[in-house]
């Protein structure tokens, strides 16, 4: 059972300690199996969900912390960069010839430096100057990243902005804002970064893997956050700020806010996909169904249409909300983060109402053991579990720490970051 009543319509704080606190303690569910090679992710998930919870330094020992940042010490390569998990360690056996099996990621690296920061440790043991050296090498001619380098030096992975993000969050750890040279150290090629992203805008105001492909709120959300964290978002026009020229990404603002926007979508479950569009219920004041919601007056069926006729529009509030990824998909927990985030770091999350999406959340995704399932009805999942508290964390629920929506953290741990004195150092505070 999924749903809670509408009379507990709140986040059943205990019961999420318990099911992360058993996440980090125990062993995962089998199904975890195949993601053994994402341990640093999870890691990042389970140790920054007890955070925002409040729970992480009673969670552990001191003991246990100081292991956990050994842990992640112990994945961190000589070159630069972090593993993904210390199964790929091949320990006084590695060598030139199979290091190349035994590669940094850019995922694993940026989770790696979130974790030791959940964990207060003071990265000094991080070999900095090493990662950012690496980290030019995983940038493509086309300005954008990939995952590891493989064999002959090739930049393996995918292309998308989800490596671009974490790419460009590493670099922010590791040097903030700062453009240009650090410690000898040649900077990233932020302007060829920014014109890959501008290069994957689309018709209709998403951002996709590529350029003419179909716009994704997964891509579009790690685009933004990229360029909130490289400081090259389009400019508020509401503040002061002067433009000094730089190339920046999003080139279209409002058709970008209104793809956004109609993620939003009342198909909840997979009872939803019904087509309705001969039924009694196709009206402005009860339609329902995926094809209504958003582009109703622009697309409507002829009874939808004859349902304008002479009536005025009916003022009511829709209980429920979720969000897709894509048209015409169902609701889904980890979108509610991929859509909210960037709607945040553009200053218009108020374009939304957060009430019915909050209600669904917690009435329908809310799981009785803890967690957050993907759809309704699903068992919690350690992924969809930290994005559904995550979006929680950044409507100022009661009961969670403050969010950063770029880094998908608490602003705790973002400050600790902030405010380490080798970091300091770099912009000269």
């Amino acid at each position: 059972m999924s749903t809670l009543g509408l009379e507990e319509m709140k986040l059943n704080i205990p019961k999420h300690i318990k099911y992360w606190r058993r996440s980090l303690k125990t062993f995962l569910p089998h199904h975890y199996t195949g993601n053994d090679s994402n341990r640093m992710t999870l890691a990042f998930f389970v140790l920054s969900a007890l955070d925002l919870l409040g729970d992480l330094d009673d969670a552990l020992t001191p003991e246990e912390r100081q292991g956990h940042i050994e842990w992640v010490y112990r994945c961190q390569l000589p070159e630069g960069g972090f593993r993904a998990f210390p199964g790929a360690d091949f320990g006084s056996l590695r060598n030139e010839s199979n290091k190349v099996w035994d590669p940094a990621s850019v995922p694993a690296t940026f989770f790696a430096l979130l974790v030791l920061s959940l964990l207060k440790d003071d990265l000094q043991r991080v070999k900095r100057r090493e990662i950012l050296e690496w980290l030019r090498s995983m940038q493509r001619p086309d300005g954008s990243f990939g995952e590891t380098v493989g064999e002959g030096g090739r930049v393996e992975g995918g292309s998308d902005t989800r490596f671009g993000y974490m790419s460009a969050g590493i670099r922010w750890v590791l040097r903030g804002h700062v453009e240009g040279p650090v410690d000898g150290i040649e900077d990233i090629d932020v302007d060829k970064f920014i014109a890959c992203v501008r290069g994957s805008e689309t018709y209709d105001g998403g951002i996709s893997d590529a350029e003419f492909h179909e716009a994704h709120a997964g891509f579009t959300c790690c685009a933004i956050n990229a360029l909130h964290l490289l400081d090259r978002l389009p400019l508020d026009p509401r503040t002061s700020q002067k433009d000094e020229g730089r190339l920046r990404g999003v080139s279209n603002l409002p058709l970008t806010l209104h793809w956004l926007t109609s993620r939003q979508t009342l198909t909840l479950t997979e009872d939803d996909f019904f087509d309705t569009y001969g039924d009694e219920t196709d009206s402005t004041a009860t339609c329902h169904d995926s094809h209504s919601f958003i582009k109703l007056r622009s697309y409507p069926s002829a009874r939808g249409h004859n349902s304008f006729i002479e009536r005025p529009i009916p003022d009511f509030n829709l209980k429920y909300v979720g969000f897709n990824g894509r048209c015409n998909k169902i609701a889904d927990t980890c979108y509610a983060y991929w859509v909210c985030s960037p709607l945040k770091l553009l200053n218009h999350l108020e374009l939304i109402d957060l009430e019915p999406i909050r209600r669904w959340l917690l009435e329908k995704m809310q799981h009785m053991v803890g967690g957050f399932g993907k759809h309704a009805g699903d068992p919690p999942d350690i992924y969809h579990s930290y994005l559904g508290l995550a979006v929680l964390a950044m409507f100022e629920e009661p009961g969670l720490k403050g969010f950063d929506a770029a880094l998908c953290m608490s602003n705790d741990a973002k400050r600790h970051i902030e405010e380490l004195e080798w970091r300091s150092a770099i912009w000269g505070v």
